[in-house]
């Protein structure tokens, strides 16, 4: 079992991202202008698989708390902290939230293909598991490796998130696998080690930018 965003994929800069709507918009906003919005943005975590919130308003606390659970509150709470952090112009939050779940915004990491290519190779059923608003099996389908992956268990959609073991236990049901003889890979240590609960392993990985992370998945071929 996978978790997406900083596991197997890396979503774009907060600069990128804030850039290409912008110019997309047809705005012309100095420099100094985008890079201060675009610290603004990080330190609201706004940017969708981007850097943890350093501070949430009081007022969105709540919704952000729940916001995997459903699309509709992913969107909000997602554009809610982008209106927050003072844009160029109002309409871009829309815009900003849409970008987040481009194909073309998310990389994966060097080793994803490589790491899921011989998992199939050693026939080891793979699952994704990942707390999120939206389905984003376009950006695997978009980057090839969407044939790799047996199942997807998105929290939107399950009507749970991690760490709660109902989710996990969905995803060993579907792949025919007892937990003890199941691993979860993921970035989050209190999301993802939810999965101790069913005596699955698990394995941290850092969400470090692709280009700092080669190898970090070769690992997973080790320990099984």
């Amino acid at each position: 079992m996978f978790d997406f965003s900083g596991t197997l994929f890396r979503i774009e800069s907060a600069t990128r991202w804030l850039r290409t709507v912008v110019t997309k918009a047809g705005l012309d906003v100095p420099e100094d202008e985008l890079d201060a919005c675009v610290r603004r943005l990080e330190g609201f975590g706004a940017q969708v698989g981007g850097v943890p919130p350093r501070t949430v308003p009081p007022h969105l606390e709540a919704l952000w708390r729940e916001r995997d659970l459903t699309a509709e509150r992913h969107r909000s709470a997602s554009t809610a902290l982008t209106r927050e952090a003072t844009l160029p112009a109002a309409d871009l939050a829309e815009a900003l939230y849409e970008r987040s779940q481009a194909p073309g915004a998310w990389l994966p990491y060097p080793d994803t293909g490589e790491t899921l290519r011989a998992l199939r190779g050693r026939g080891i059923p793979v699952a994704v598991v990942s707390n999120i608003g939206w389905d984003m099996r376009r950006v695997f389908r978009a980057h090839g490796v969407d044939d790799l992956v047996d199942a997807y268990f998105l929290s939107f959609k399950c009507g749970v998130k991690k760490p709660d073991p109902r989710i996990f236990q969905m995803a060993c049901d579907e792949l025919e696998v007892a937990p003890g003889e199941a691993l979860m890979v993921g970035d989050e240590p209190a999301a993802d080690a939810g999965a101790t609960a069913l005596g699955c392993q698990v394995h941290l990985v850092q969400p470090l930018p692709v280009d700092e992370r080669p190898d970090a998945l070769a690992e997973v071929l080790r320990l099984l």
